[in-house]
């Protein structure tokens, strides 16, 4: 069994690696072949009047936005003529992604642009900067302070991190639609994450490049001109009978009333007793065999953090480690009918322009499957493929596209199908094209199963007499990103 392991291994673990330094050799093509950035000028462009910035940042510290403005505006008489900002940016660092890269990061972002524009996500929450920061801002343009009001509405924001902290920041900048506090401020992106799709699909790269110090100044650049597009997210909510609490990553956050209809027969009586989660995600759903090796990657990696010094170590370690979790082999022990997700899993879908829901066969073979928004999935990869239109005529299926509110739903059978359809050599299994997405799912003989969204991935309990429902529909907003 050992010597059938290490083909399997041997492609996952040589793709992901050669991906990296490719990736990381771009970035440093980029960087050299573009024009020099002046130092100088990008400052000048970029830094917020120092008062009004160190404004901002109490407004945050001490969760006491108004206090801060009025602070700002009692010392408008000893401030003479100030210009406002032509392009004024401020930026989330992951300082835990990226390996070393991320303190250092700071440091020269902070060189840049100044301790005030810069914020930590480990100090400063995204959902902060939204109800404070912000907060302040429009509190001084009300007054008729034209400095804040023309820096909230030139304001953009920039993320160093991986597709999970990028989605962090959309989600709580997506807040200011529900309040109607617009402009939302467009994001842009420095990649910092194992796999960077996010960025990837909005041209920043996807790594942090080799040549990174005058590659940061070009991204901040960019960031300043860089067109606006737009881009779907997609609302999951989770309701599941009253059970233990789980353990959510930061992305997902508890509902305290759930409201969960039942528009259709879910096969039982629903439990009295139910809990609910609910969170936003911008490239991909998945359940199953994918997401319980993200889950076990992700604990290694919070217990031994000194092995996951970066992008390119990370995937040696999720390649090998994706070889002991029965995804390339199922246990002996185990009764493979018992592996499958169509033994826990019913699938109903809502096709575009369409209000009725719609079963979909779950495959026999299929031991994960992904509901994908962008083109880029695992490091860069299209599962999905680009089907010609005589194919897709034949299945109701529309080419795929970012901001076209639809969900692709593909399968993945195993690792050996997984390690070819992430060389690009086969398309992953083609399941539906949808508007909307509801999952049942029942434990039987299965305790738990593994979710994840862009990438954070969490241990879902199931219970054999009542069901889990997962819903997944269009945000009615789309996020604003910066391209690169």
């Amino acid at each position: 069994m050992g010597e059938r392991t290490a083909p399997a291994e041997m492609v996952e673990t040589r793709v992901a690696t050669r991906s990296s330094i490719l990736d990381a050799l771009k970035g440093l093509g980029g960087a050299a072949a573009g024009t020099r950035v002046d130092k100088e000028e990008l400052r000048r462009r970029i830094l917020i009047p120092a008062d009004l910035a160190a404004s901002m940042r109490e407004a945050i510290k001490f969760r006491e936005p108004g206090v801060a403005a009025r602070k700002y505006a009692d010392a408008a008489a000893q401030r003479g003529v100030v210009e406002p900002p032509e392009a004024p940016v401020v930026v989330f660092v992951n300082s835990r992604s990226g390996g070393r890269h991320g303190p250092e990061l700071m440091a020269r972002l902070q060189e840049l642009m100044g301790e005030n524009q810069v914020f930590d996500l480990s100090e400063v929450k995204p959902s902060d900067f939204v109800h404070y920061l912000l907060l302040c801002l429009e509190r001084l343009a009300e007054s008729g302070d034209v400095v804040a009001k023309v820096t909230r509405e030139r304001l953009r924001v920039m993320v160093a991190g991986g597709d999970g902290t990028v989605g962090w920041v959309l989600g709580c900048l997506g807040e200011l639609h529900a309040q109607n506090r617009e402009p939302v401020p467009p994001t842009a992106i420095i990649p910092l994450g194992t796999g960077n799709d996010l960025s990837r699909s909005f041209g920043w790269g996807g790594a942090f490049p080799f040549a990174w110090r005058s590659a940061v100044k070009r991204a901040l650049l960019k960031a300043t001109n860089g067109p606006v597009c737009r881009l779907d997210s997609w609302h999951v909510t989770v309701t599941m009978p009253e059970a233990e609490k789980i353990e959510l990553p930061h992305s997902l956050k508890h509902r305290e009333q759930p409201n969960f209809s039942q528009e259709f027969d879910i096969g039982g009586n629903f439990p009295e007793r139910v809990s609910c989660f609910e969170g936003v995600f911008y490239n991909y759903f998945s359940i199953g065999m994918d997401a319980q090796v993200a889950y076990g990657f992700h604990h290694l990696r919070d217990k031994n953090p000194h092995l996951a010094r970066g992008p390119i170590s990370n995937k040696l370690i999720y390649g090998g480690y994706s070889c002991s979790q029965g995804w390339f082999f199922t246990p002996c022990t185990t009764d493979p009918s018992l592996r499958g997700l169509r033994n826990i899993l019913r699938i109903f879908v809502k096709k575009v322009n369409c209000s009725e829901w719609e079963p979909i066969e779950v495959p026999r073979s299929v031991r994960s499957i992904v509901c994908l928004n962008l083109h880029n999935y695992g490091s860069g990869r299209n599962p999905w493929g680009h089907p010609n239109p005589e194919y897709l005529e034949k299945r109701g299926f529309v080419e795929a596209h970012l901001d076209d509110g639809l969900l692709e739903i593909f399968g993945l059978k195993e690792g050996w199908h997984a390690s070819v359809v992430m060389v690009e050599l086969i398309t992953a299994k083609h399941i539906a094209q949808a508007a909307a997405i509801r999952l049942e799912v029942r434990g039987g003989e299965w305790r738990r199963a593994y979710m994840q969204m862009d990438g954070e991935p969490w241990k879902q309990p199931l219970d054999g007499e009542y069901s889990t429902i997962v819903d997944i529909k269009r945000v009615p907003y789309q996020s604003l990103m910066i391209s690169g």
